[in-house]
């Protein structure tokens, strides 16, 4: 659920003069020093003005690079403009951390969300959050701040896990006390407070992104109604299926307890593996998806969504599991999982019920190393053979051939009768009720 940027654009910006008002604003005075989640953006820098006005408040900003693809740099320039002190920015590159403890993670389990989505914004948020408690602690400040709005699923996100590492932080979520309700209106205050403004943020934006190593992911305006198709403008990390190579092109994933570690036999970092993947993927029309699901607070949003690599992952991940898990195991897996994908769409990352089921998932992956070989073709990613020297497969087992006592097919008679004793017993009653 876009609602929160976390890098700006580079484009240039401009200063503006007063020319409207500023809207009346109120605020409790009680926080001395706030760390906001911070992209430099029109919203995000409107949000650090308000603290310092509405709050009195000393401002620490924290941007966080979770691979989002944009230049960093301006989101300090600009927060230096705005006042604030070079030893109160932070900007930390959180992409190896972001795949291997949160996004490979997630990956084990196979989870997705309402059947389909890959959750790539509900995994990046618990890490920004821990973050800022991190710096808030690091600093001595009594509150955190996020830009998410009052209609999404990330202010739910964000503060589930505020509170989960810091029970007693002061939370401010100024979408939720502000008056400036409108873009006209965050323009306006921009103004009233020499904010500088992209040249290209002073239109009303087409729709809304946001967008990290796992996915991309649009919003809003263009968007909203579900009956009319997404324009080629909302694609940003695929091409279309229809324009990708007639050729296809064949990639060998190999994974070690469940996490996968190279790319046709080289072996990659996480962030660096994902990023490979989402080259693949972007070249071949991989990844897309039009969905329409059910927020956490209620309703029902539309959203485009690009997650090239991670669709390539979970395939792959799939196929290692299908030589590797025990049936048992494998199907226990599959119905949890639901479970354990709400618990991330709905921001209980920290809660114990997630951990739980993660150290079941990690105790699965045990065996779960092999390699995984897939065709990715005009947007599918089809398995064309996996391998494993854990493998579970027996073609001993399988063979329509002499399988010389490996498995005696006539006791397979025995089984079935006993399996449909109920069944026969149900169908006798009936029967005998003449029904």
């Amino acid at each position: 659920m876009p609602a929160l940027r976390l890098t700006p654009s580079s484009k240039t910006l401009e200063k503006t003069q007063i020319s409207q008002p500023e809207p009346r604003l109120s605020a409790p005075k009680s926080v001395k020093k706030v760390v906001l989640a911070y992209s430099g953006g029109l919203d995000t820098s409107v949000i650090l003005k308000w603290l310092q006005t509405a709050y009195g408040a000393e401002v620490i900003t924290f941007t966080a690079d979770l691979g989002q693809g944009e230049e960093l740099g301006p989101a300090r320039e600009k927060a230096l403009l705005l006042g604030i002190k070079p030893e109160n920015i932070f900007i930390e590159d959180l992409r190896e951390e972001f795949v291997r403890d949160y996004v490979f993670p997630m990956f084990r389990a196979n989870a997705v969300y309402e059947g389909v989505y890959l959750l790539g914004t509900s995994i990046a948020r618990p890490l920004i959050a821990k973050k800022q408690i991190e710096i808030a602690r690091k600093m001595g400040a009594d509150a955190v701040c996020h830009g998410a709005t009052g209609k999404g699923n990330d202010q739910v996100r964000f503060e589930m896990s505020y509170y989960a590492l810091q029970p007693d932080i002061k939370i401010i979520a100024p979408w939720r006390e502000w008056e400036l309700t409108s873009r006209t209106k965050l323009i306006a205050f921009a103004e009233q407070h020499q904010i500088p403004i992209a040249k290209d943020k002073r239109g009303e934006a087409p729709f809304s992104v946001d967008a990290n190593l796992l996915h991309s992911s649009s919003e809003g305006k263009v968007l909203e109604d579900p009956a009319i198709e997404a324009d080629s403008i909302v694609y940003q990390r695929t091409i279309s299926p229809e324009d990708a190579p007639d050729k296809a092109t064949v990639i060998e994933v190999g994974f070690e307890r469940g996490d996968a570690v190279s790319i046709d036999g080289q072996t990659l970092s996480p962030a660096t593996l994902l990023a490979k993947l989402n080259e693949l993927g972007k070249a071949n029309g991989i990844g897309r998806l039009d969905l329409v699901e059910n927020r956490f607070v209620g309703m029902k949003s539309r959203g485009v969504y690009e997650t090239p690599g991670g669709t390539i992952l979970l395939t792959a991940h799939r196929a290692m599991e299908s030589i590797t898990l025990d049936r048992g195991a494998a199907h226990l897996k599959d119905e949890i999982m639901p479970r354990y994908a709400e618990l991330i769409y709905y921001g209980f990352w920290f809660a114990p019920e997630r951990e739980m089921l993660q150290a079941l998932i990690d105790k699965s992956q045990e065996f779960v190393s092999g390699t995984v070989r897939l065709k990715l073709y005009k947007g599918n990613v089809s398995v064309i053979g996996r391998s494993s020297p854990y493998s579970l497969y027996s073609q001993d087992l399988v063979t329509f051939e002499d399988d010389q006592g490996a498995y005696d097919q006539k006791d397979a008679q025995g089984f079935i009768k006993l399996n449909a004793l109920r069944l026969r017993t149900l169908a006798m009653r009936r029967r005998k009720v003449g029904k």
